[in-house]
C-alpha cells in the first residue's frame, strides 16, 4: 500500500521536476562577440529560429566559454551552437545558407551536405545534465 502511494505521489511530481544543463562549449577561438545556444525538443522544430524552446547567450573569450539553460522538464532535446562573433544576434551565411560562423550540435558534427538530424544529436534529461560540445 505504501508503495502504491509514492507511486501515485512522487511520480506525477518528478514529471514536473525542472532541470538543469550544464553545457561547456570548447574550442572558442575569440573573444569577439557571443557564444549562443538554442534548445530544441522536438525533429519538427530542430533549427527552425521560429521554434526555438529556449536560448542562452553567454560572452566569447578563448577556450571554454560556460552557460546554463534553466527549468527544463525532463524530456530529450537538442542544442545547436554557434559563435556570433560579430554580435548581430543571428547566424551569418553565405548566398548558400552556408554558415560564415562557427557552429556545433549537442552528439552530432556537421556534415558535408549539411547539419545533422534532431536524432543524432538529440539526448535525455532526468536530472541535471552536463555536456561537452566542441565548436
Amino acid at each position: 500500500m505504501k508503495l502504491i502511494f509514492l507511486t501515485l505521489v512522487l511520480a506525477p511530481i518528478s514529471l514536473f521536476s525542472q532541470n538543469t544543463i550544464s553545457v561547456h562549449i570548447k574550442n572558442v577561438d575569440s573573444t569577439k562577440g557571443h557564444v549562443n545556444v538554442a534548445v530544441y525538443n522536438s525533429d519538427d522544430s530542430f533549427l527552425s529560429f521560429d521554434e526555438v524552446l529556449t536560448t542562452e547567450t553567454a560572452p566569447a573569450h578563448e577556450g571554454v566559454v560556460s552557460l546554463k539553460i534553466q527549468d527544463l522538464p525532463m524530456g530529450e532535446y537538442a542544442l545547436a551552437v554557434f559563435h556570433d562573433e560579430n554580435a548581430n544576434g543571428k547566424l551569418d551565411t553565405n548566398w548558400l545558407g552556408i554558415p560564415k560562423e562557427k557552429v556545433a550540435f549537442s552528439k552530432a558534427k556537421m556534415k558535408a551536405f549539411g547539419p545533422p538530424k534532431y536524432k543524432e544529436c538529440a539526448f535525455k534529461v532526468t536530472s541535471d545534465y552536463e555536456i561537452s560540445i566542441d565548436l
